[in-house]
């Protein structure tokens, strides 16, 4: 009787004493790396002494100054996917247990392919993409309810709109598919972007569970199409529960408490730049409500490390979005990025790193010699072409070439090219979910569209579109983020106009569907663009023409940036024209004679496989 008395009160205070949280949740068999370090939440657990099951070696235990934290790495070489149990002791005495599972990993999971030149990526903010489930739209105790008359507020989009959408998105001929984050968010006020996380293990309800990720993900694979996850590696968001129950107090960084980032990335390597100036750059918080994390601590830069790693293999991911990059520290984000592409080999990451100088931001690519001279490798496989974006954002309507303007301005961003390890692996776009809207700027000009989205279509690099651009969307960033960031017409019951469909297109919207449609579709088979070379002539008359051309294969490209009928004689050109006597017009299909002069219209492009 006694017996069971005791085994009944055992059962019952190991139920009573579960941690409040265990991450990461699960783990995978077979990691290159076989260390796992698993954190444990709950009051005063450092208290107790840790063992675990199955001949599992505890390599090491952190205890911090918050007696509410212990941190358990062990050794998983050889274990096989399983179960295994955790065992917290209070002088010899089992207190509670929790069981811990490795699960078996996907066949050939190590060795994913990323994303890379031959894709498209189509870069969603998921709350204005497509109201799939209304049922998710609010949930009791998060706040910030959906409100779609609120520029700044959550819409209710979510994970079901982006799924039921998909077949949209492939028609486009885009083969990958980069959201704005979606793991919860509980502020009160703008939480719609994601960007200020408080729980990166969890997808945010609003959007949809953990699940509903997956599942995007494998409808992605049905179309052989790959998901980009956005990582946040900078800053969590001031209600991260985490944050209101601090590790260490090192976990952020502190002056104490905030202080703002003065945003000059410079200071990560002028060699002149002043240590407050540095310091201020790599530590300060974005902003007010996203504290900035220590990557320099060896705790969180492995939760981190993990919790990348968790996604891949849980979600099966095909790359990372890494938001601003450069304002992490230097050597920690280093780490964290080889650590991952040490797992994947062929994984790709792209970091955000916004400057507006080729060198600056060459420096941030894997095995960069500018970043050598300093002896410093940030591992980061792909990097953001913010020039050309900038050059983008207002060259089509200058009419009029000088010696740096005009479409000059694209043939000298071409020219730095040298300046990057890997020219292939570099993202080029003309906007994003932070710019200005292209089809803003240009008052929704078909023509300067059609030249932009062209040049994004041929040239290095990876493109990404921005979506709703392709049907004509505009929003003007001086009323606010809110602006730039519409609602797509059709993703939720009620709406007017549905531009999921063609028969809901306005003529309008098809007009600019099926251009881009044309184009993104040609791309997706051409090697010519996606691992060519690429040879550019000096502009004339506002005139930009370039080559992408491989053993097997020629692709001419002429852009008329000025307001005038213009005529090329291509006897300039004979380096790449050779033999070719003709060219198909990829766009309207008919043939051209190259054998002596094209005439262009005022602000047109035409895409000519040579023949």
């Amino acid at each position: 009787m006694n017996k069971i008395l005791y085994i009944f009160l055992f059962c019952c205070m190991a139920a009573w004493a579960q941690p409040e949280r265990v991450e990461p949740p699960f783990w995978y068999a077979g990691m290159q790396n076989p260390e796992l370090q698993v954190m444990f939440y709950g009051k005063d657990i450092a208290k107790y002494t840790p063992t675990v099951s199955n001949g599992i070696v505890i390599k090491n235990v952190v205890k911090t100054e918050n007696p509410n934290y212990v941190f358990i790495t062990i050794d998983t070489k050889d274990i096989p996917a399983s179960d295994f149990v955790f065992t917290f002791k209070d002088k010899n005495k089992a207190a509670f247990t929790q069981k811990y599972t490795l699960r078996q990993r996907k066949e050939g999971s190590a060795l994913r392919e990323g994303f890379d030149s031959s894709d498209l990526i189509y870069l969603i903010m998921p709350d204005r993409f497509a109201n799939g489930n209304p049922a998710n739209d609010n949930i009791k105790g998060m706040g910030d309810n959906a409100n779609r008359n609120e520029p700044f507020g959550r819409h209710g989009g979510d994970i079901q709109g982006i799924i039921n959408n998909l077949d949209y998105i492939e028609q486009l001929g885009a083969t990958a598919l980069w959201s704005t984050p979606l793991c919860e968010d509980r502020h009160n006020r703008g939480s719609y972007h994601g960007y200020a996380q408080t729980d990166v293990y969890k997808i945010d309800p609003r959007y949809g569970t953990n699940e509903d990720y997956l599942r995007l993900s494998q409808e992605l694979k049905k179309r052989d199409m790959k998901l980009i996850l956005d990582y946040v590696t900078n800053h969590w968001g001031s209600e991260h529960w985490m944050y209101k129950d601090l590790p260490t107090y090192d976990w952020v960084h502190q002056f104490p408490g905030y202080a703002q980032s003065n945003y000059r990335m410079t200071t990560q390597f002028d060699p002149n730049a002043s240590d407050v100036d540095a310091k201020y750059c790599m530590d300060g918080w974005f902003v007010s409500d996203m504290p900035d994390l220590n990557q320099s601590n060896p705790l969180v830069l492995n939760y981190l490390t993990q919790n990348a790693i968790w996604w891949i293999e849980y979600a099966d991911l095909d790359g990372f979005r890494v938001d601003t990059y450069s304002y992490n520290d230097k050597e920690g984000i280093a780490k964290w990025t080889k650590a991952i592409m040490d797992e994947y080999p062929h994984f790709n990451i792209v970091g955000e790193v916004w400057m507006h100088d080729q060198a600056q931001m060459a420096y941030w690519q894997k095995d960069s010699k500018i970043a050598a001279i300093q002896s410093y490798n940030s591992y980061l496989p792909s990097v953001m072409d913010f020039t050309l974006h900038d050059a983008l954002g207002g060259v089509f309507n200058e009419n009029n070439a000088g010696w740096d303007t005009g479409i000059q301005k694209v043939y000298d961003n071409f020219t730095n090219d040298f300046l990057y390890p890997d020219i292939n692996n570099i993202l080029v776009f003309a906007e994003n979910h932070d710019t200005g809207r292209f089809n803003e700027i240009y008052k929704n000009d078909f023509n300067k569209y059609k030249m932009a989205m062209a040049l994004l279509a041929t040239v290095r690099g990876i493109p990404q579109i921005y979506y709703g651009t392709e049907i004509g969307m505009a929003g003007d960033k001086g009323k606010g983020d809110g602006d730039i960031r519409r609602d797509f017409p059709g993703g939720w019951q009620g709406d007017k106009n549905n531009a999921f469909t063609q028969g809901g297109r306005t003529a309008e919207q098809q007009k600019w569907f099926e251009f881009s449609s044309k184009l993104f579709n040609w791309r997706k088979g051409k090697e010519v663009i996606h691992t060519g070379k690429t040879t550019h002539y000096l502009p004339y008359n506002n005139v930009y023409v370039y080559f992408r051309h491989n053993d097997k294969e020629t692709v001419m490209v002429a852009i008329n940036n000025s307001d005038k009928e213009q005529a090329i004689d291509t006897a300039r050109y004979r380096q790449n024209v050779k033999g070719y006597t003709k060219g198909k017009n990829v766009i309207e299909g008919n043939v051209t004679d190259i054998t002596k002069q094209i005439t262009l219209q005022p602000k047109s492009v035409i895409i000519l496989e040579l023949q």
